[in-house]
């Protein structure tokens, strides 16, 4: 009864690996396109505003996650990116991938903090719009997607963790098509006895072709 009851707790054991990877894939690529998706969206946003005094009247300005910091959007095409490669390396290029992968969240994390607070777009503008290189901006305020662009390098960043992680059981690309190239081969036709050819051979080697 012993023995029995082990077997199954054995198998249990060895499956217990193929769903963490199964899980930990499905969660890595959620996180990885939806954050590299939010991010690029948040880039586009209004990330902050302000006035310039233009001939005595006030003009307003705004300014996008993309003239604040182009730091974010390019991050979040690299990891997309390197979501991507992950299934076509092994071993130490997957580690090396979803490095990159981590990295790119905690970049994107990091610069879009940093832009939640950064007036100098709106200083660029500021000095183009009036023709004096000293303008400046006027009540600054800052909106909120900084944050959901930090949010999204969130994401990026937890896909990479869970690359490093659990990468090694995860698939990869090559293999796959490596066993789709192990196709069997099709085997040869055979011969029809009753074409001239074919005759000729028969007589060639002393047979008698009509022979039953």
């Amino acid at each position: 009864m012993e023995y029995v009851t082990a077997v199954p707790h054995s198998r249990s054991e060895a499956a217990a690996p193929s769903r963490s990877g199964r899980r930990s894939l499905a969660v890595a690529l959620l996180c990885g396109a939806l954050g590299a998706a939010v991010t690029l969206l948040a880039t586009r946003q209004r990330w902050s505003e302000g006035t310039a005094t233009v001939a005595g009247g006030a003009f307003p300005l705004t300014a996008r996650g993309s003239d604040v910091t182009g730091v974010p959007a390019a991050l979040a095409i690299v990891g997309l990116a390197a979501l991507v490669a992950v299934f076509a390396v092994r071993r130490a290029g997957r580690v090396a991938v979803a490095a990159v992968l981590a990295l790119s969240g905690a970049g994107i994390v990091a610069a879009a903090f940093t832009g939640a607070s950064d007036g100098s777009a709106l200083d660029e503008k500021a000095a183009q719009t009036t023709g004096d290189t000293s303008a400046t901006v006027a009540a600054l305020s800052h909106t909120g997607w900084p944050y959901v662009a930090a949010a999204g390098g969130v994401l990026i960043l937890l896909a990479g963790l869970l690359a490093l992680r659990y990468g090694a059981l995860w698939p990869a690309m090559s293999g796959r098509y490596e066993r789709g190239s192990d196709r069997p081969r099709r085997q040869a036709r055979p011969a029809d006895p009753e074409r001239p050819e074919e005759i000729w051979k028969a007589l060639d080697r002393g047979e008698d072709p009509t022979g039953a």
